[in-house]
């Protein structure tokens, strides 16, 4: 079963990739190639609000490239079974 994360807020997911933690600012291209994601659509989906949500894997690898806890960025499912039958 997989586990998905909701994006709290394309704003705080923008600003902290102007502002990281640690390093300098990233790009859509610099954080997926950083988090170690295929394409840097999933950075964009996130930003535009295409996609509301990721996997638990990447939500954890962007949160950890920008230098934040992941429970800034991201929240958890309520419970497994919601996350059955979430969508993008």
């Amino acid at each position: 079963m997989r586990v998905r994360y909701t994006l709290r807020s394309r704003e705080i997911l923008q600003w902290v990739m102007d502002h990281p933690g640690r390093g300098v600012p990233h790009t859509l291209r610099s954080l997926a190639d950083a988090a170690g994601l295929a394409h840097h659509s999933t950075i964009g989906h996130l930003l535009s609000g295409r996609t509301r949500g990721c996997d638990a894997e990447v939500a954890h690898a962007i949160a950890r490239e920008v230098g934040v806890a992941v429970l800034v960025l991201f929240a958890p499912p309520a419970s497994p079974e919601s996350n059955e039958s979430s969508t993008e």
